[in-house]
């Protein structure tokens, strides 16, 4: 699996148990999201396209 960098993205909550994402842009041609609170769970890729049109729908 390729080694995403995640950081906590600017749109979750800061007190636990709230809705909390991470996002890696370090590898080219991918965003990767997951559950802060299951950092071993699902991992899912979009291209930066997708990712785009998925921020402008926030």
């Amino acid at each position: 699996m390729t080694d995403f960098e995640f950081a906590k993205s600017s749109y979750s909550g800061g007190d636990a148990g709230q809705q909390c994402v991470e996002v890696a842009r370090n590898i080219p041609g991918a965003i990767a999201v997951r559950d802060s609170k299951d950092a071993d769970g699902r991992i899912l890729k979009l291209t930066p396209e997708a990712w785009t049109v998925f921020l402008k729908e926030l």
